[in-house]
Order: C-alpha cells, then structure tokens, then sequence
C-alpha cells in the first residue's frame, strides 16, 4: 500500500463509491422495473381474458358441434391486436377450442394450472410451462346464461417476452448508470490532477527549472526520444521524434502500440537488457534503435528509447544499387556486340564475305525489329534504357529476348521515377531471365501498355512456371526456391512494396504451356488516399 500514490487512492475510493452507489441504485431501480413490467403483464392478460370469456359469441358457440369453427378466428385476431403469445379457450375438460398452433386444437390444454377457473370460478394470474414454453397467464372462467362454467380462456406471454421488455428498460436505465460513472471518473481524474500538482514534494522555482532544462535537452536532440512507463503508455516524446513518425498531435499518455504496432519496448520492459543499434521499420521508416529500462529500486520501471531515420539513406543506397546492375547490363551489351563485331571482322578477314553478309542481315533484323518497337513505340527513355540493357544481358546468356510488337507506351507521369521503375522491371526481367536457363529454347516476352487508365508491364517467360505450393509464399521477405538462397528472395518483396508504394496491383500466373506471367497495373492518376501518418 505504500507504493500507491495518493493520487491512485483518492481515484479508486472515488470510482469505488460511483461504482458502487450507482450498482446498488441500478440494481433497486431494476428489480422495481421487473416486478411493474410483470405485474402490468399480468394483469393486461387478466383484463383480455376477462374481456373474451363475456363475448357473447363465444359463449353460444359453446353450443354448436364444432366450437372451434367459430372461437379460433375471433381468438387468434384478438390476439394479434393485443400482442399476447396465445389466447386459449377450452371447455369444461380443458379441451382446446383455440390455439395459436391449429394443430393443436381439440387436445388437452397444458400447464395444470385451470383448476381455480374451472372449479372456483376463480379470475387470477399464474405461471406455468404450457405447449409453447414457461409463460404469464390470465384466466377467466366462461358462464352460461345459468351461471354455470362451461370453459375457460387463458391468455399468456411468454416469460422470454418479459424478460426482454425488462432488459430494453435495463439498457436505458444502464445508460444513465454509466454516464453517472464516467462524470465520476472524470471528476475523479480532474480531482486527482489538482492534488497530484500540489503534492509534488518539490518548491516551484525547482519544477520550474527542471521543466525549462528537461524541454532544452529534447529539443536540442536530433534523434527521436520517447519514453513509456511499466504500462506501456507513452510519458514523453519530443519534437524530433513526433516529425520522424509523421505525428502531429500530443500522444502523451496514450499507448505505444496505438502508434507503433511493431514497437519491441514491451521486450525490455521484461527482461530489463539495454538493446543497442536495433534496425526496424516505425510506421514505414526504416530507423537504427536504441532502448533503456529506467529501473526504480531495483524494478523497471519504464523504458527509453531513441532512434535515428535510416530512410533516406537506404533509398540511396538501393538506387545506385539498382543503377550498377543497370550499368553491368549495359556492359554485357557492349561485351555480346563486342564479340559479335570480331567474328564480323574474321569472316571478313578470311573471305567468307557471304556469311558476314548474313550475319549483318540477321542481326539488322533482329535490331530493326526490336528497334522499330523500343524507339518507336515506347516513348519512355528510362524504359527504353532498362530494356537495352536487358536485351544485351539476354543475348548473352542465349536467351530470346522479344518486345511485344503490340506494346505502345507514352512517357510516364513523374511520379514514377527511375528508381521505381529500375526496381520493378530489373528484377522482374532478371527473373524471368534465370527462370529460362535450363530450357532447351529459352525464351522473355515483354509487353507494355497506357492504354486505358493504367499503365500496364508484363512480362513472361516459357520456364518451369510457379508451383501451386510456392504461389502463397513468393512475395514474402527471404524466400527462395534457389538451391542458393543467401541473399536472395527479396526481390519480389521489394517489387511489390515498389508497386503498392504507386498504388499498382501485381498479379502472378502460369501460362498454359509453360512458364509464368508477370503482370504490374500501375494507375496513371493517384486517387485520394489517407496519409500513412493518419
């Protein structure tokens, strides 16, 4: 107990005492609610029963050969008028002359509770389990012009039906209940605070130098700091790390996971270990984290954490990354048509000029072909470059490297930049390349399209497709099907990020005759969509 503040103690005997008041309170005014609902049940019940058993037609058709003919018209609309469960009306052996079951009309009527009609004459209220379940009845006993009984009419609701008028009425009284308790928990909390400031222990001048030091170290920090309690809720967060998360509101006291999902802090709060230069993501940011516990008389108490932006040079780096592999494609080019230009010069040397004519032929050709498309047809000059690149890249490794001669594409919108561009269709090619390598043709189709609303990339090729085993798992972080896997199965990853980043869709198939289909719709207009620091 002396560990609980003050102010802790004063919030809980104030909730205790609105909980407890109010519950105590509910509780009355609900049992009086149950015991009025019944009993005005029970006696609309009584006075509808007490109303059909003095309708003449109902009396005489006691006299005919078939009561019912007549009783089970007049009782059922009765019934629907008044809302009751079932209006019964039976002879003097309780045999049904009307129910809402028709079925059931001519048997025995159930609940043994007819004896006070039929015998006393007796008008009164009861409950018992009848054929459709327990229920709240009203009996009436029915006289001939000689005052004899000669039957009787029960009509009941059903005790669930009551019970559910009950709990609507319960529900609104509850509202009440917990606006009570939440004005009590806020002036609870509002009492609180003000004792909390006057208790401090510590002389103004001292608060106030403390505050105007402690906000002078945090904005000086260029790193993101904040801090949790044992909690987990948020006690600090300074202006640096509110502008590396995108946050533009005060999260103090809130909790840290509602801000970040991913956070580790709840890790140091329980094992107490100081974690150093921890990379991870925070809200699509790729930051270098450090953490401290704060511990208190030997416990933990909280935990600190302060974290560098890592972004900004991670998009660096995999941009050259993505510009050298672009740059060693452009280098197998030059080194096939390198290779190409010695054997033109030794057919030449030696006198086999048909065979360098033919030669040149094939190959002006093949490059008037592709170049009729590239140039031609697709406009964009940093998707021309890539797919040069890729075409040497292909012809050296002897793979059939074709351009859709249907594809048309425009200059693309800024916004699609050539490392994102460099992203999707470097790796998507250089896995359609390697996925032919040990097929006896091997053969890469790239198509591109803005026809329409979206600009449109696909690329296939006649490998051994996708197994349906894999299909699930090809986008994620570090999976491979290489006999290899160090350091790969991240490419895909990354194209997907790259694409969604463009808020694209990539879609993945097997062709019918082999291979898999790459197909990437990137819109050209972005829509409308909520900040990732929403």
């Amino acid at each position: 107990m002396r560990r609980i503040s003050l102010q802790t103690k004063i919030l809980t005997l104030i909730i205790s005492l609105v909980l407890f008041v109010t519950i105590v309170l509910t509780g009355i005014i609900a049992y009086i609610q149950s015991q009025q609902t019944e009993r005005n049940i029970g006696q609309r019940a009584l006075q509808v029963a007490t109303t059909v058993s003095f309708m003449p037609t109902i009396k005489n058709a006691f006299e005919l050969e078939d009561p019912a003919v007549v009783i089970q018209p007049i009782a059922e609309k009765i019934r629907e008028m008044v809302g009751a469960e079932f209006i019964v009306v039976g002879n003097a052996q309780s045999i049904r002359y009307s129910h809402p079951d028709s079925y059931k009309l001519g048997k025995r009527m159930v609940g043994g509770d007819n004896g006070k009609a039929l015998i006393d004459g007796q008008y009164y209220t009861s409950k018992a389990v009848g054929s459709l379940g327990p229920s709240l009845r009203g009996k009436a006993p029915i006289f001939n012009d000689e005052g004899e009984i000669i039957g009787l009419v029960s009509v009941g609701f059903m005790i669930e039906d009551i019970k559910t008028i009950v709990f609507d009425k319960l529900l609104k009284i509850s509202g009440f209940s917990l606006l009570v308790i939440l004005l009590g928990v806020i002036g609870g909390i509002a009492l609180t605070r003000n004792i909390r400031k006057d208790t401090l222990g510590l002389e103004p001048h001292q608060i106030a130098s403390l505050y105007r030091d402690r906000n002078a170290i945090l904005l000086s920090i260029k790193e993101g700091i904040t801090a949790i309690d044992k909690n987990g809720n948020i006690t600090m967060m300074n202006d640096a790390a509110q502008e590396i998360l995108g946050l533009s509101e005060d999260w103090t006291d809130r909790k840290i996971e509602d801000i970040l999902p991913n956070t580790k802090m709840y890790d140091v709060l329980k094992t107490g270990k100081k974690e150093k230069d921890t990379e991870m993501i925070l809200r699509d940011r790729v930051v270098i984290v450090n953490r401290t516990p704060i511990i208190e008389n030997g416990e933990v108490v909280g935990v600190v954490a302060s974290f560098r932006d890592k972004t900004e040079i991670k998009e660096m780096l995999d941009t050259l990354s993505e510009v050298r592999r672009y740059s060693e494609d452009l280098r197998a080019q030059t080194h096939e048509y390198t290779n190409k230009l010695y054997v033109l010069s030794g057919l030449l040397q030696l006198g086999h000029y048909s065979e360098a004519i033919a030669l040149i032929q094939t190959e002006s050709e093949i490059n008037q072909h592709q170049n009729r498309v590239l140039i031609g047809q697709i406009k964009d000059r940093t998707v021309q470059a890539i797919l040069l690149g890729k075409i040497g890249k292909a012809s050296e490794k002897k793979v059939k490297f074709e351009i859709d001669q249907n594809s048309s594409l425009s200059a693309l919108p800024k916004r699609i930049d050539m490392s994102s561009l460099i992203t999707i269709l470097g790796n998507l090619l250089d896995n359609a390349i390697e996925a032919v390598e040990y097929q006896e043709e091997k053969r890469v189709v790239f198509f591109a399209t803005d026809v329409g609303k979206d600009i449109v990339f696909d690329i296939s090729d006649n490998g051994p497709g996708i197994k349906e085993e894999h299909a699930k798992f090809i986008f994620n972080k570090g999976f491979s099907t290489k006999k290899n896997k160090e350091d790969r199965g991240y490419g895909l990853s990354i194209v997907q990020e790259v694409v969604e980043e463009l808020q694209g869709e990539m879609e993945v198939h097997n062709q019918k005759d082999g291979g898999a289909v790459f197909s990437i719709f990137i819109p050209k207009e972005l829509t409308i969509k909520e900040s990732r620091y929403a």
